[in-house]
């Protein structure tokens, strides 16, 4: 299948996956804007995976800062290293219960714990009147109904999707509450490494992936699906190629319909190849007696019946090929829904034009990932090309754009 055709498959699934990013971001700003200015009197540093080393001090210098912000990157992705590779061996060893376990109580932790803090922030802050008892209440049932619709079966996928949105954005907001030096080296310490956990031959992700493509299984990781599969969401499901990266993944609806297809294929091929032979033989039993090199001619005809049915097979095949990539999907690691909003949220806290920047950046560089991804068609990791170009428009915004558009706004000479 050539280039053009399919990058027109996946042309839904690109506005399916860019229009949740975009939605995750925008909330994600609203959040800072809104208790920016009352944290930012009272703010206290956040000790987190991402700051165990160094805390960051407005009175630090500029190298303290430097260092202290890699030394931090340094043993975060330290971390999500060895946790990732306990990962694949627990995953190796088919522990798969244990993690999906694992993963249902992050969930639920997350939504419970660290959303119910955000939540209260945003009452205290706008004033909402309501009572304890009604807020536990209702954060009880926003938690486990989220649980119940990322993980179980037979839930509606409007449903899945925006509790995977919500969860991005809980994570995403707890991260901009790091220093803003720590915020920006990780960010690209993360894009790094998932450059080359995904495409490093000993890569984690790398490995897990290839360990759930053999297996046929799917990877017990929040992953977002921009068009899901009617059967994924009933039964067993597809090997998930994404893990913090976007990736193709093949539904069982597609995979049993490549089956039976197959199937008759092989079924059609064996048909006409005992019609051939039936017809053969008639042949050769008939001509035998007054030809004396009828044995050739049916040489000849078998040889042309096998060629017509291997061009038959190949056009199937051909044809079962364009109806697989039409019901590809792609899908998003949860992961990078909460980096793409960290890298907008901090921006938002210096001032809108930088938003505005950042985020054209985000979404062109999410763009130029999925068009890499049509063409590769393999798993590719999703961070590296828009935190690249995330971090460069926003310091060319900041250093550059705003000081130029300020002075010449201030002088009249642009509105």
């Amino acid at each position: 299948m050539d280039g053009g055709s399919i990058l027109e498959t996946i042309g839904t699934e690109i506005i399916g996956v860019m229009s949740p990013v975009s939605i995750c971001m925008f909330l994600v700003v609203l959040i800072v804007y809104s208790l920016s200015s009352t944290s930012s009197s009272d703010q206290q540093v956040l000790r987190t995976a991402a700051n165990l080393v160094y805390l960051e001090s407005p009175t630090d210098t500029t190298s303290t800062k430097l260092e202290g912000a890699l030394l931090n990157a340094l043993v975060f992705v330290l971390l999500i290293t060895l946790v990732t590779f306990l990962l694949v061996i627990l995953y190796y060893y088919r522990f798969t219960n244990f993690l999906k376990y694992y993963i249902r109580f992050s969930a639920f932790f997350v939504l419970g714990s660290m959303g119910g803090s955000i939540c209260l922030s945003l009452i205290q802050h706008f004033n909402i009147p309501i009572d304890s008892f009604t807020f536990v209440l209702l954060l009880f049932n926003f938690t486990i109904v989220g649980v119940i619709s990322v993980f179980s079966q037979g839930v509606p996928i409007l449903l899945n999707q925006m509790y995977m949105v919500a969860l991005g954005i809980i994570v995403a907001a707890w991260f901009t509450k790091l220093p803003e030096w720590t915020t920006w080296v990780v960010l690209v310490a993360l894009a790094l490494y998932d450059l080359a956990a995904v495409l490093a031959p000993g890569g984690p992700l790398k490995i897990l992936v290839e360990l759930a493509s053999s297996r046929d299984e799917e990877l017990p990781a929040l992953v977002y699906e921009a068009r899901p599969n009617v059967s994924s969401r009933s039964g067993n499901r597809g090997p998930n190629l994404g893990l913090l990266l976007a990736g193709f993944s093949d539904g069982d609806s597609i995979e049993l319909g490549v089956m039976s297809s197959g199937e008759n294929v092989v079924r059609n091929g064996r048909e006409n190849e005992e019609i051939g032979g039936v017809r053969g033989g008639e042949f050769e039993g008939e001509t035998s007696p007054l030809i004396s090199d009828g044995h050739v001619v049916n040489q000849e005809i078998r040889e042309s019946s096998n060629e017509s049915n291997g061009s038959r097979v190949m056009e199937r095949e051909r044809e079962l090929e364009e109806e697989e990539e039409r019901g590809r999907g792609i899908k998003l690691g949860l992961g990078d829904f909460v980096f793409y909003s960290v890298l907008v949220g901090r921006a938002a806290m210096y001032d809108l034009m930088t938003v505005y920047a950042c985020y054209l950046a985000i979404i062109s560089g999410l763009g130029c990932t999925l068009i890499l991804l049509a063409v590769c068609r393999h798993a590719l990791p999703a961070l590296p090309i828009s935190i690249a170009l995330g971090v460069i428009f926003y310091f060319l915004t900041r250093l550059l754009m705003e000081p130029f558009v300020v002075g010449t706004a201030t002088n009249l000479l642009m509105f």
